[in-house]
């Protein structure tokens, strides 16, 4: 059996930050990867991190690699300097719910983060 590389702590603390599960966030993703006129906007890099974590969604504890576990602290990292001190939901303008969606975390729903 494969030893795990990443803490416990970690994995729930991603667990918990990312509260939106991997077709939810896919379908975000591919909305957000379309500008307003239209057209596929590419090389954002909050797309290719949000890209990641679908990705680490679908993948078993065991299967997880060194950059997998290095996105998901920077998920982590990521959603708790946004959020801040805001436990509120509706502290929350779209813009910054729309940032922390690209990671997988939408401040409307109950976690606890």
């Amino acid at each position: 059996m494969a030893e795990s590389l990443i803490d416990d702590e970690l994995w729930q603390e991603f667990h918990e930050v990312v509260n939106m599960t991997s077709r939810e966030l896919s379908d975000w993703l591919r909305t957000q990867a379309t500008g307003e006129d239209g057209r596929a906007t590419t090389g954002l890099p909050e797309l290719e991190v949000g890209e990641a974590v679908v990705a680490i969604l679908g993948k078993r504890r065991t299967d997880l690699t060194g950059d997998d576990v290095d996105t998901m602290q920077h998920v982590v990292d990521q959603v708790r300097t946004i959020r801040g001190d805001e436990p509120e939901p509706e502290a929350y303008d779209d813009d910054v719910r729309r940032a922390l969606m690209l990671f997988g975390h939408d401040p409307l729903r109950p976690t606890g983060v």
